[in-house]
This record gives structure tokens, C-alpha cells and sequence, in this order.
């Protein structure tokens, strides 16, 4: 019988997506062990991500152990990985993805009064929040799931913006106050699904671990990564894209913000190829930014 070493983040919510592709593999007749990893983000839950230099404070040192033979594949939040994957990893597999959309917990957009306070330690979901409520208050927020749902209705915070599928993956959803609507509150790259990586010359795990890929989340995560590698972002960046697909043709919408939330750009383009779709529509951002920097909208006013 093929026995699998899982390498894996320790959250709860890790534990809880490496535990639901052990039970996939399980099923196939597989073994696995599951190889518990503390990372770089996970040490630091007090400092703002973008301070730790954004994506891959939560992916690397998971990488780190299936590229030294300690683990055979990583599991990951889709949404952690960088853009690009580092040499001698090969990003293989998306089992059925989840809802890749975000939530507010404690009380819905139209619940929160003028001033009301939201935590989050998104850019993106800062600056759509305001984009909407530029009147709301949004103050920072770390830590791990559990942490961040007990902020809700304490220390003044009066609302929490979370991910469904974090939600629904530790049977938490109940609390979900208000589901914020894809089309305009655009979700980060990757949100929802699980990647699985796997090292490039392993062609016998490679095998094993396609056999549980959902053929239509990996073509959407391809695409929301080329659109995130074409861009240049990570998630320092307020920028999300999300993408879905029917009878082979994939729709890819995108959005790009100032930080805090005055300027917005949305776009949404159709195609068959994800690796093209994405490219394309961060070009048609930029295009349409009249040649600003990203830095530029960052630090915007």
C-alpha cells in the first residue's frame, strides 16, 4: 500500500484541510501521516503581515520540508502561496474547492453603524470595506482562527472579516453575520481551495496525488495565480481575483484598489487558457491605472 507524508501548518484550520485531503487519499487506499510545521507567520502572530514581507510567511518552511525529503507533499491554504513556485516543487493538485467568498462576523455591513469598528489583517479587505463604508473604522488583526472569531464583539471591535471555506472547514459557519457578495467584494487569490505541491522529480507521489485534483479548481487557481504573478502583487497589494468556470470556459474577474478604498479598478475576462486569461486581465488593470506604480496605489491619499 503507498504510504504519504502530509507536511502541513499547525493551526487548527491547517490541520483541518490537511486532515480533509488525508481523508481523500485515504479512500483511494492510501496511507498518510500527517508532519506537523511551525512557520515563519506562525511565530510572529503579533507583527502585520506585510511586515514579514507578505505571501510565504505561512508556505515556506512547509516547502522547505517536502524539498528536503522530510515530507512528500505540502499542503497549503491556496491563498498563502507566492506566485511563483520555488525550484523543485511542482504545484500538482486542487481537490474541490470551497466558497471562495469572504463573511463578516458579529454583524452584517448594513448592521455596522457610522464610525463602527471592523478588524481584519487584509489590505484587500480593508480597502473594499471602505470602498463601501468609508466611514467605518478598520484596525488590524492576527492571530488564528479561533482568535479572530472571539475578537468579534469585544474590545470595541463590532464586526470580524473572515473566509467562508476557514468558516465551514471548522464547522463555524453559523457565526457567519453577512456572506459579502464575490462580484463586488472580490476574494484574494486562491481563497477556498487547498494546493497540494509535490517535488518535481517525484513522479510516483505526483501520480498519487493528481488522482484526487478537481480538474475545474485547478484551472481557476491557475488562472487567479497567473493574474497575481503578472501583476506583481502580493498581498501587501489590495488586489483579489476570482474565477469560475463552465463548459470549459473560464471567467476571470479581477480588482485592484487604492489602500484606503478611493480608487478602484474592476475588470472580468473570459477564456479557455488560465495561464493567458490571467496575464491578460492584470495588463488590463494596469492599463487602465494611466501608467501608475503600484507603489503609487498603495501609498494613494
Amino acid at each position: 500500500m503507498t504510504s504519504l507524508r502530509l507536511a502541513t501548518r499547525r493551526s487548527p484550520l491547517a490541520l483541518a484541510q490537511a486532515e480533509a485531503v488525508r481523508r481523500r487519499l485515504v479512500a483511494r487506499g492510501v496511507e498518510c501521516e500527517l508532519v506537523e510545521v511551525e512557520t515563519h507567520g506562525d511565530r510572529h502572530v503579533d507583527a502585520p503581515l506585510e511586515s514579514m514581507g507578505g505571501q510565504g510567511v505561512f508556505a515556506v518552511e512547509v516547502q522547505r520540508v517536502v524539498l528536503r525529503g522530510d515530507a512528500d507533499v505540502a499542503v497549503h491554504s491556496a491563498k498563502d502561496l507566492p506566485s511563483s513556485t520555488p525550484e523543485g516543487l511542482a504545484l500538482v493538485c486542487v481537490p474541490e474547492r470551497r466558497d471562495a467568498a469572504d463573511v463578516l462576523i458579529g454583524r452584517s455591513l448594513a448592521g455596522l453603524g457610522p464610525g463602527a469598528t471592523v478588524a481584519t489583517g487584509s489590505p484587500r479587505r480593508r480597502a473594499l470595506l471602505l470602498e463601501r463604508r468609508p466611514d467605518l473604522r478598520v484596525v488590524g488583526l492576527r492571530g488564528n482562527m479561533a482568535t479572530r472569531i472571539a475578537s468579534a464583539g469585544r474590545d470595541g471591535v463590532d464586526a470580524v472579516v473572515a473566509a467562508m471555506a476557514a468558516l465551514e472547514r471548522l464547522n463555524e459557519d453559523r457565526l457567519v453575520s453577512e456572506r459579502l457578495d464575490p462580484s463586488w467584494f472580490v476574494p484574494q487569490v486562491g481563497q477556498g481551495a487547498i494546493a497540494l505541491e509535490v517535488r518535481s522529480d517525484d513522479s510516483r507521489v505526483r501520480e498519487v496525488v493528481e488522482g484526487i485534483n478537481d480538474h475545474v479548481a485547478f484551472t481557476c487557481v491557475r488562472a487567479e495565480r497567473s493574474f497575481l504573478a503578472e501583476l506583481g502583487a502580493g498581498c501587501t497589494i489590495p488586489a483579489g481575483a476570482n474565477a469560475e468556470m463552465l463548459a470549459g470556459v473560464i471567467s476571470l474577474s479581477g480588482v485592484m484598489l487604492a489602500l484606503d478604498g478611493t480608487r478602484s479598478l474592476r475588470a472580468t475576462i473570459e477564456g479557455d487558457d488560465p495561464i493567458a486569461i490571467g496575464a491578460e486581465l492584470a495588463r488590463i488593470l494596469r492599463d487602465h491605472m494611466g501608467g501608475a506604480s503600484l507603489q503609487g496605489w498603495r501609498d494613494a491619499p
